[in-house]
């Protein structure tokens, strides 16, 4: 009993870091490039590709080295990992020059983690052969299940307990040292399997005991192994990115599919019970169905406790199918590290479909309604054998689905004069109004419009949407002293702001996405038709002012969302002390805080009494017939009374306080804590 207790624990501790360290660096390493929604999913694409790894390497060791060797080779490199502690990605280390951003952070991500993720990545196929091999009579695939609840606990510890009160440097050091817990853990239970009575069972050949059926599985059913983890896979991370995008990219929203994922997997692999083909088939259809109704009908208007249940609802329900199947094709453990090996490849190849080709190949967000296209499909191939009325449901749900689909890409694309993605997301240019004299154009970045501009050529001259006269960021620019000025932008859109320069004025725009500009150049005419000096910086907005000299602007403007998406790094005390420092001693600093789904308000507010500094919030209702928009916005000043203005103080609030929450620096922040549950438009 001890020394199952010893694989039992190992294999816990395993599971639990290997997804506690996902969140963890990803976060630490969100800020280095923009905040954007992407880094989660290349960042599963790392760890799935390295799961492949390890499972590689699990499934090479145990059919092809003697049990002393298998030992010996694994507890060396868990000796060598050991000696990379702590885990901690240096920025300084990124690659030099245009390199693409995704090859940019997982060439982070193998030089700070890579080792010891491997390792973790190794432990469940590896440790479950070596047990089935040890107590002969033990079937190992119930450490799958507890494997999948470690993990599971793993991920759900990150938003709930370690990211409201620990910093990013406490949570990795603590990790580094529960690491080093793991790697003694590890190499205790090799030397226990080595010397346990039934080491000869290590023979490659031999697994006595066995319950499943011992025909070696053929070519056929592997492949559909692989093409059910694909399936899975492709639905967790189109469904994250589809939450990340139009929520927030939050560890919160990057756990919570992940960790359906895993639930349904340990229920799946658990006991038989809990999946039936014959009455899941029914549940499948009502999902898949529900969820491409969603993506055709659903809009902004419905609130963040509407979208994240419905759509993680379904992703559990698709999940379940995929892993049910799975656990119900299972083979013998002797085929084990097989089972797992196509799994793991399936899981790869999810990643790199969604992480790397469908941004290169198609133009929008499209990932999500052909993952449900796919889902259908398998759920046709498992029941082609099935009864003829299941077979007709299955191949009417096929159609229904594919048709829904494309209905969803059609009406997204239909009014664009453009669509490009690459990895901070995807841009349209929509058009309205053509041929009258409302005819006007929206840069769309997500579900979120970036800016608007009237064509004609009276009008396009005025700026609108979210920086109108009477918007927070207007009066700013008006209350600013007469001569030239300089003002400082984060974040381009299409150049509203440069609307409101005269000769001999300076606006310096930073954005990290070059798509923007290009957009913002050839499509709209702010930039081109602006009367002052317009210069245009290529990078993170925050970075790029780390490097610079001091640029005494008289304002600096942060508005650098995607999608409703916000880069956290933007909002922390050293952000605003870095932004004062550009500012002159009387400048204003204009946040744009609209948010359809986080209350802002009383992070700024707690910033705003740690710096000891004034600030007035405009919440301005628009006017959408003039293409309006409403805005909230947030002006800060060091010392400077904004009341004075009365066009200010007419519409000035005071900003909301709340005494639950912690300041937030650059190495803490919750997002969770200012989610709108119940907000809609």
């Amino acid at each position: 009993m001890a020394g199952k207790l010893l694989y039992y624990f190992t294999i816990f501790v395993s599971a639990f870091l290997l997804f506690q360290i996902q969140p963890l660096i990803a976060k630490i390493i969100l800020p280095w490039f923009g905040g954007a929604a992407s880094v989660w999913i290349t960042c599963m694409l790392f760890f799935q590709l390295v799961l492949l790894g390890g499972y590689v390497y699990a499934h090479w060791l145990i059919n092809n080295l003697k049990p002393t060797r298998q030992i010996a080779t694994h507890i060396l490199l868990l000796l060598l990992s050991a000696l990379l502690l702590p885990v901690a990605p240096d920025r300084h280390s990124m690659l030099s020059g245009n390199t693409d951003p995704a090859l940019q952070c997982l060439y982070l991500l193998l030089t700070s983690v890579g080792m010891p993720y491997f390792l973790l990545s190794t432990t469940t196929p590896m440790l479950q052969s070596w047990y089935a091999r040890t107590f002969q009579q033990a079937m190992p695939y119930r450490l799958f299940a507890l494997s999948n609840f470690a993990s599971l606990l793993g991920l759900l510890a990150y938003p709930l307990v370690v990211e409201p009160n620990l910093t990013l440097p406490q949570q990795s050091g603590g990790w580094s040292a529960a690491y080093a817990v793991f790697a003694i853990a590890c190499a205790g239970t090799a030397l226990h399997s080595f010397r346990s009575r039934n080491v000869l069972a290590f023979c490659h050949d031999a697994t006595r005991g066995c319950e499943l059926d011992d025909t070696a599985p053929g070519k056929t059913e592997k492949i559909l192994w692989m093409l059910l983890s694909t399936c899975s896979s492709v639905l967790l991370l189109s469904t994250t990115n589809y939450l990340t995008q139009n929520l927030a990219s939050i560890p919160f929203l990057w756990i919570l599919p992940l960790s359906l994922y895993l639930f349904s997997f340990t229920l799946c692999f658990d006991r038989s019970g809990w999946y039936s083909r014959k009455w899941y088939v029914w549940i499948m259809a009502a999902v898949l169905g529900g969820m491409s109704y969603a993506l055709v009908a659903w809009d902004q208007k419905y609130s963040v406790g509407i979208t994240i249940p419905i759509f993680c609802v379904s992703l559990f329900a698709c999940c379940m199918f995929c892993h049910g199947e799975l656990a119900a094709r299972k083979p013998s453990p002797k085929y084990l590290t097989a089972f797992y090996l196509m799994i793991s490849v399936g899981g790869a190849l999810g990643g790199l479909l969604v992480g790397i080709v469908v941004p290169k190949v198609l133009p929008g967000p499209f990932e999500l309604a052909l993952a449900l296209c796919l889902c259908s499909l398998m759920l046709f191939v498992v029941n082609y054998r099935s009864r003829r009325i299941i077979r007709i449901i299955c191949i009417l749900l096929v159609v229904g689905v594919s048709f829904s689909s494309g209905y969803h890409i059609h009406s997204f694309t239909k009014q664009s004069l453009l669509l490009v993605r690459n990895f901070y997301g995807g841009l349209k240019v929509d058009e309205y109004e053509k041929g009258t004299e409302d005819e006007n154009r929206c840069l769309i970045h997500g579900t979120i419009i970036h800016g608007v501009q009237f064509m004609d050529a009276e009008r396009r001259v005025k700026p609108i949407s979210y920086y109108a006269p009477s918007s927070g960021v207007g009066m700013a620019v008006n209350s600013l002293p007469e001569g030239s000025r300089r003002v400082g932008i984060i974040g381009l859109g299409v150049g509203s702001l440069s609307a409101y320069a005269r000769p001999g004025d300076v606006y310096r725009f930073y954005d990290i996405n070059p798509l923007v500009k290009d957009i913002a150049m050839r499509e709209f005419y702010y930039l081109s038709e602006c009367q002052g000096k317009v210069d245009i910086l290529i990078g993170d907005g925050r970075l790029l002012l780390e490097q610079e000299s001091d640029q005494h602007y008289d304002l600096l403007v942060v508005d650098a969302f995607s999608s409703d998406s916000i880069p956290v790094h933007l909002l922390t005390v050293e952000a605003l002390q870095l932004y004062f420092r550009h500012l002159k001693p009387d400048g204003i600093l204009a946040l744009h805080i609209s948010n359809m789904h986080l209350d802002l308000a009383p992070v700024v507010e707690q910033m705003r009494r740690t710096l000891g500094k004034k600030a007035v919030r405009i919440d301005d209702e628009g006017d959408y017939d003039e293409e309006i928009y409403h805005s909230d916005w947030v002006l800060m000043t060091n010392s400077r009374d904004l009341h004075e203005i009365p066009e200010i103080n007419e519409k000035a609030e005071d900003l909301p306080y709340r005494a639950d929450l912690r300041v937030w620096t650059d190495n803490y922040s919750n997002l969770v804590q200012i989610l709108n549950i119940s907000r809609t438009e």
